[in-house]
């Protein structure tokens, strides 16, 4: 998608949606202790070398969270445009993890997903606590004709996503937008609510849930189609280093 977009002035929409995220992050910011990961400073305004392509990478921690990433990243001569809000609950419970990625290629493109942290073949009940409650707003946009399902041709990608999260491409307009953030505070507000009833895991299994976590959020970072992209626009030893920030390669503050 990203090669064939044509240049596009992106301004007024990436704003509208960076806006969004905001919104989101205000609400974690209002339920949970977090603090700034000092590896990720120099990070916080960072440009390519050559052309206008630039970003902001900032990632956070606390008791309750391992890992969130709040990000955005803009090649404005082209329209294109992503931005990440990633919450990795710690091991202390196993509700889902929370993600949101919103980006113009130059049309709007959205990802908004629970990330399973159990086998949803065999755990019947994490799958109808979890998942159930997302299905009916995952079949209205499937019936939605102003969205087309988004199919990656990258496998993990789509092994990692649950059958309910909405991975979509759309027209940009104040239809869409309205949309994509109403479903996007109606993800996190559920998910709240799980957090704060949710029952602790034992002693015993955080170990091998928090080793679990890792594994797939790197396996994330390291497998984005998306990566190629940045490379094109920041090189590899930057890209390298962005990868290695989503998923905590180089973290400084550990929580547990």
């Amino acid at each position: 998608m990203v090669q064939q977009q044509i240049p596009v002035d992106n301004t007024a929409i990436f704003k509208q949606l960076w806006g969004i995220t905001k919104e989101l992050r205000q609400k974690i910011d209002a339920r949970f202790e977090l603090q700034p990961d000092p590896s990720t400073k120099d990070l916080q305004n960072y440009q390519a070398q050559v052309g206008a392509a630039h970003g902001s990478l900032n990632t956070f921690s606390g008791t309750e969270i391992d890992w969130l990433v709040h990000s955005w990243l803009r090649e404005p001569n082209s329209g294109f445009c992503n931005m990440h809000l990633t919450i990795w609950l710690g091991s202390h419970i196993r509700v889902p993890h929370l993600a949101f990625a919103f980006a113009t290629v130059p049309h709007l493109f959205f990802y908004i997903d629970y990330i399973a942290r159990s086998d949803l073949f065999t755990d019947l009940d994490y799958l109808d606590r979890y998942y159930e409650p997302a299905n009916e707003r995952y079949l209205a946009f499937a019936n939605d004709e102003r969205f087309q399902q988004y199919i990656s041709k990258t496998l993990y990608i789509r092994q990692v996503q649950s059958q309910t999260s909405l991975c979509y491409t759309s027209a940009v307009t104040e239809e869409t937008i309205a949309a994509l953030s109403s479903v996007a505070h109606e993800m996190i507000d559920r998910w709240l609510v799980w957090v704060d009833k949710a029952e602790a895991v034992p002693e015993s299994e955080r170990v091998a849930l928090a080793e679990r976590d890792l594994i797939i959020r790197r396996a994330i970072a390291e497998r984005d189609p998306d990566n190629k992209v940045a490379v094109r626009l920041f090189g590899e030893q930057m890209t390298d280093k962005l990868v290695r920030s989503l998923w905590g390669g180089d973290r400084i503050i550990r929580n547990s």
